[in-house]
């Protein structure tokens, strides 16, 4: 059986959350779906209202999204985390904070694909069947 393809457009979105946004109103109809990563994470496991069996991600305009995900954003996602995470987690956030806002380390683009090619083939959970395409 084929797996349905699913698009997003890095044009459609110049932020975290409206990537969040952008994926849930593509793959789930709506964007009620918590709009965090973990969030996200659990979609990808299926059970939420995305299709049974997995889907392919095809993320046109990637390049676009690698930019304005990039390490300025990253920058701005850990520094709202760094008010709310746990106290024995802040110093692991600063350090992420100070290496996005020097340009290095990963970026939010990063983790996103990471955890979309760990719900695929070759991932820790392949059962959940979902394939990344960048385009």
């Amino acid at each position: 059986m084929q797996k349905p393809v699913i698009e997003i457009n890095g044009l459609s979105f110049d932020s975290l959350d409206g990537f969040y946004d952008v994926f849930g109103r593509a793959v789930l109809g709506s964007t009620e779906y918590g709009g965090n990563l973990d969030a996200f994470n659990d979609v990808l496991r299926g059970g939420f209202g995305s299709p049974d069996g997995g889907f392919v991600l095809r993320w046109t305009n990637a390049d676009i999204s690698r930019e304005r995900l990039g390490h300025d954003e990253t920058a701005r996602f850990l520094e709202r985390k760094l008010r709310t995470c746990h106290p024995t987690n802040v110093e692991h956030v600063r350090n992420d904070l100070m290496r996005a806002r020097n340009g290095e380390g990963e970026t939010l683009f990063d983790i996103i694909c990471a955890i979309l090619r760990d719900h695929g083939p070759d991932g820790e959970e392949p059962e959940d069947g979902v394939v990344l395409e960048l385009a």
